[in-house]
C-alpha cells in the first residue's frame, strides 16, 4: 500500500488487495465440536476465490523469463477461478485471455470471464483428461497455436504451490500464533494444499494437513493404493477432484484424505450461507463437510483452519437454485410432498394436457402421441370428468374401428383421483395401487394444476 500524497493510502492496481484474507470461526455449523473451528474465506480475495494468488506468479514468471511479451495472450484450462485469477493480472497489465472449460461449470462463471474481456471455450466434461477434447489438451493446443502466447498450466506449474507456499501458509502460520493443529482443504490441482501443507509441516510437522475429495474422483483412491481409476465417475461440484494426478499435487505434505460427494457438498455450501453468513461455493461445502466426519477427534486447544476456496455468487443458478437442486435430487424435504415431486419431474412439470368430452377418440389418440403421454384426463369446465389411457383406447379401436369418430364420453374411464398439492408421497402410491388409477391429478387452491403417473413416481423414487 502506498501513501505518497500524504494521509492518502492506496494500492497501484487491483492486484495489491490479493491475500491477507481473514479467520472467521464457525458456530453453527459446528455446534458442540471440540476445538477452535476457523474458515479461512478465500473469497475475500478481489477476484473471489484463492485462486487469485498463483495468478500474478504465474504471469510474473512468464515475463520474466521472456516467455510472455507485451501484447501476448494466456491461455488456460480451468474450472473458472483461476481464470478469473488470471483475467485480473491480464486486464491490469493488457494481456489477451483464452479460457477452456468443462461443459459442468456455472454460467455465472462463464458470463464472469467473459465480462473482462475473455474469450471462453466450452468443452466436454465426460472425457478423460487427456482426450483432444478435455479443457486441458484444448487449452494446450490452443496456446501452441497462438503466437506469443502462454500456458498457464496450473495443474503443472510449480508457481501453483510456490504462491502458497508464500502467502497462504505464512498468513495461516501468523493468525493462528502458529497454534494451528489441522489445515484442511480440498483438493483440486493439489496447489493449495500442497504448498500451504509444506509450508506448515516445516513449522510444525505435528500438524495434521487433511485433503477432501469429491466422491467420483480418483484422487482419494490413488492416495491410499497408489492405483489409478480407469473411469471415475462424474460428479457436480465444480473446481475440486480429478481423474489423473496433477504435477503440483504432492501428497507427501497430505496425512489423509476424506471424501464428501455432491449433495452433501451443496448442503453445507447453503448451510454456510445461511448459518454463518458466508456466501461460500460447493468445494467449501466438500471441505466443511469432509472435515466434520473426522470432527469427533478434535479435542480442547485444538486450531482447525478449514479453507474456504470461493464465493457462492458463480453458483446462484445452482447450488442456491432449489429448483436446479430438486431436478438433481439433492433437495429432499423430510416430508416428501405431491409439491416436490411435481417440481421434480423432467417433463411437463406444472399444467394438465387434457381434452374435452366431445373430443373425438381420433383427435384423443393423435394428442397421447403429440405430446408423448399415455393417458390423459377428460375435462370439462375445469373439473374432471373421466379420463382416456392409449392402450385401453387403441384396444376398443381395434375391436370396433367405427369408435374412431366417435366422442370420447362414450369410451372414457373413470375419473383419476385428486389430491392435494400438499399431499404426501404414500397418500399417491396408494391410490396407484388400484389398477385403473394410471396417473393422480393435483389440485392447487381449487385448479387441477399438475398431473402425476405411475412413471414420474417410479422416476422419482428410483433417484
Amino acid at each position: 500500500m502506498k501513501s505518497g500524497t500524504p494521509n492518502v493510502r492506496y494500492f497501484e492496481s487491483i492486484l495489491g488487495t490479493i491475500g491477507n484474507t481473514p479467520l472467521v470461526r464457525l458456530h453453527r455449523v459446528t455446534a458442540g465440536l471440540k476445538g477452535l473451528i476457523l474458515a479461512k474465506v478465500e473469497s475475500l480475495n478481489p477476484g473471489g476465490s484463492v485462486k487469485d494468488r498463483i495468478g500474478v506468479r504465474i504471469v510474473e514468471e512468464a515475463e520474466q523469463s521472456g516467455r510472455l511479451r507485451p501484447g501476448g495472450t494466456i491461455v488456460e484450462s480451468t474450472s473458472g477461478n483461476t481464470g478469473m485469477g488470471l483475467a485480473l493480472v491480464a486486464s491490469v497489465k493488457g494481456y489477451r485471455m483464452v479460457f477452456t472449460l468443462p461443459d459442468k461449470m456455472s454460467m455465472e462463471k462463464i458470463r464472469l470471464l467473459r465480462a473482462f474481456g475473455a474469450e471462453v471455450i466450452i468443452t466436454p466434461t465426460a472425457v478423460p483428461h487427456d482426450s483432444p477434447e478435455s479443457y486441458t489438451e484444448v487449452a494446450k493446443r490452443i496456446a501452441r497455436e497462438t503466437p506469443n502466447a502462454i500456458l498457464a498450466d496450473q495443474y503443472d506449474n510449480p508457481r501453483n504451490p510456490e504462491s502458497h507456499y508464500a502467502t497462504t501458509g505464512p498468513e495461516i502460520w501468523d493468525q493462528t500464533a502458529g497454534q494451528i493443529t489441522h489445515f484442511i482443504c480440498g483438493i483440486g490441482t493439489g496447489g493449495t494444499i500442497s504448498g500451504t501443507g509444506k509450508f506448515l509441516k516445516e513449522m510444525n510437522p505435528g500438524i495434521r494437513v487433511i485433503g477432501i475429495d469429491p466422491r467420483g474422483s480418483a484422487l482419494r483412491e490413488y492416495f491410499y493404493t497408489k492405483k489409478m481409476t480407469p473411469l471415475p465417475k462424474t460428479y457436480k461440484v465444480e473446481g475440486i477432484g480429478q481423474d489423473y494426478v496433477p504435477g503440483v499435487l504432492d501428497f507427501s505434505f497430505i496425512d489423509e484424505v476424506i471424501e464428501a460427494d455432491d449433495r452433501e457438498s451443496f448442503l453445507m455450501a447453503r448451510r454456510l450461507t445461511r448459518e454463518e453468513g458466508i456466501l461460500a461455493g460447493g468445494s467449501a461445502g466438500t471441505a466443511v463437510a469432509g472435515m466434520l466426519k473426522i470432527a469427533s477427534r478434535f479435542a480442547e486447544g485444538d486450531v482447525v483452519v478449514v479453507l474456504l476456496p470461493d464465493t457462492g455468487e458463480r453458483y446462484i443458478s445452482k447450488i442456491y437454485n432449489d429448483e436446479w437442486m430438486r431436478e438433481n435430487g439433492f433437495l429432499t424435504p423430510e416430508r416428501i410432498t405431491v409439491r416436490y415431486v411435481l417440481d421434480s419431474k423432467s417433463k411437463h412439470p406444472r399444467g394438465v394436457i387434457s381434452i374435452d368430452p366431445a373430443t373425438s377418440v381420433r383427435i384423443a389418440l393423435d394428442t397421447l402421441k403429440q405430446h408423448d403421454i399415455s393417458q390423459i384426463p377428460v375435462m370439462e369446465g375445469g373439473r374432471p370428468v373421466g379420463s382416456v389411457h392409449d392402450h385401453d383406447l387403441m384396444m376398443k379401436v381395434i375391436e370396433s374401428p367405427a369408435l374412431v369418430g366417435a366422442p370420447v364420453r362414450d369410451v372414457m374411464g373413470a375419473n383419476f383421483p385428486v389430491v392435494g398439492i400438499d399431499a404426501s408421497v404414500e397418500e399417491v402410491l396408494r391410490l396407484m395401487r388400484v389398477k385403473e388409477n394410471y396417473a393422480v391429478l393435483v389440485e392447487e387452491r381449487g385448479k387441477i394444476d399438475g398431473i402425476l403417473n405411475r412413471y414420474d413416481v417410479m422416476e422419482y423414487m428410483g433417484r
